[in-house]
């Protein structure tokens, strides 16, 4: 079981890209909760939460599709080292201006859109460089599966030390240990020997954006899983836009509890990416991906519904879980039936949808909190995930149809 959970770690390129974002990972978590908070704590508005939020996310709807174009033209490898590079200003700037108590509304609008603009550019180069990384391709589910196990990991420690070191240090030593965390990323990403890769070379870069989307939207299995995907993600983030409302305002509690709320949607994220890395099959995913939308609705009405603090705990354990789940097998899917001469494109695209939905959700659950309330908003999205779930699965004999058909041409099991 253990050689088989981590298997993908053979490849050199790849254990170093492993072990830099263990603890960049880590760093990323403890500055987004320490954000939330900070806002909350600044404005008590659910409307600037959302909004903060939104800034974060939405370049990921309009820049990712352009930004696949270049990768498949240009180095991945040297993207991910500037990006990177650019992050960490970016957190140095956070926390430089939050130590000195110079920090204001509109810098952190404005920090929290550069972010955006970054992460637009760095999601899709890191999912489009896991299969350059792995030296056999059948470990590239279980890559893309100890990625979620990682980033997991963070989520479950990340949240937890932010929430003590808002209440003993402040926000801004959590943006300072953010900015020092992406030195490891950037130096494992220095040490790397990466294969020279055969590039797109195209002078008409409309045509192929153009190409791109034709691609992603005439294959059936593609088409589905971003309508999915996108809902899925939109239904994730209305609750977790929210989270600081429910520990201070429901829960009765402090920065400790925002992040004892947070580590708890990670502890069960964990544990599905376990499962998942541990699989050596990637036929099945296709359900697991129908019944993590059903899963994700019950735990976020039990959240909605809840009083208490364990139990809020039991109900976010298994939304995490499920929204995880529905994640990964999403990604994993997709890489696994997609063509190498498109995948920049094609990832960008899935992630314009991912994480492109991010910000509206983030927006809706501000804005409806603001006029229904938190409880209200996170029961009507967790209804909408059960609704989802029965949809998904009515086309699913379709799509496995197709998607075992690549299976069986590329080999896969």
């Amino acid at each position: 079981m253990r050689k088989n959970l981590f298997r993908a770690l053979k490849s050199r390129n790849y254990k170093l890209y492993f072990s830099g974002q263990a603890i960049s990972l880590i760093g990323s978590w403890i500055q987004s909760t320490a954000m939330s908070w900070l806002v909350y704590r600044l404005t008590n508005s659910s409307v600037l939460l959302g909004t903060t939020a939104f800034l974060s996310q939405i370049p990921n709807l309009f820049f990712s599709p352009f930004v696949g174009i270049f990768l498949d033209r240009f180095s991945k490898h040297k993207i991910l080292i500037l990006t990177q590079t650019l992050l960490m200003l970016q957190a140095f700037t956070l926390s430089l201006l939050t130590l000195t108590n110079t920090i204001r509304i509109w810098h952190l609008l404005l920090l929290s859109l550069i972010l955006g603009i970054l992460n637009s550019v760095d999601a899709p180069t890191r999912q489009s460089f896991v299969i350059e990384m792995v030296e056999n391709p059948e470990d590239l589910s279980n890559a893309i599966a100890l990625n979620s196990l990682l980033f997991n990991i963070a989520r479950l420690i990340g949240p937890t030390i932010s929430g003590f070191l808002i209440a003993l240090l402040g926000e801004g030593m959590c943006f300072l240990i953010n900015a020092l965390s992406f030195l490891a990323v950037i130096i494992a990403l220095l040490f790397m020997r990466i294969k020279s890769q055969i590039l797109v070379v195209s002078e008409n870069i409309i045509k192929d954006l153009k190409a791109g989307f034709n691609y992603a939207f005439k294959f059936i299995v593609v088409k589905y899983i971003l309508i999915f995907i996108s809902l899925s993600s939109l239904f994730a983030s209305i609750y977790s836009v929210l989270m600081p409302i429910f520990a201070k305002d429901i829960l009765r509690g402090g920065p400790e509890t925002l992040g004892i709320l947070t580590g708890a949607i990670g502890g069960g994220a964990l544990i599905g990416a376990i499962y998942l890395a541990g699989r050596s099959k990637v036929k099945g995913i296709e359900s697991i991906i129908s019944y993590s939308f059903g899963t994700a609705g019950i735990g976020l009405i039990l959240f909605s519904l809840s009083k208490n603090l364990y139990f809020s705990l039991f109900a976010l354990f298994i939304t995490g879980l499920s929204f995880m789940l529905n994640s990964v097998c999403s990604n994993t899917l997709i890489q696994s039936i997609i063509d190498n001469h498109v995948r920049g494109r094609v990832m960008s695209i899935y992630v314009m949808f991912f994480m492109g939905s991010m910000p509206i959700g983030s927006y809706i659950g501000g804005l409806f909190a603001k006029h229904i309330g938190a409880v209200s908003t996170v029961l009507l999205s967790g209804i909408l995930c059960i609704i989802c779930s029965f949809i998904y699965r009515i086309r699913l004999p379709l799509l496995r149809k197709h998607i075992y058909s690549i299976f069986d041409k590329k080999g896969i099991n």
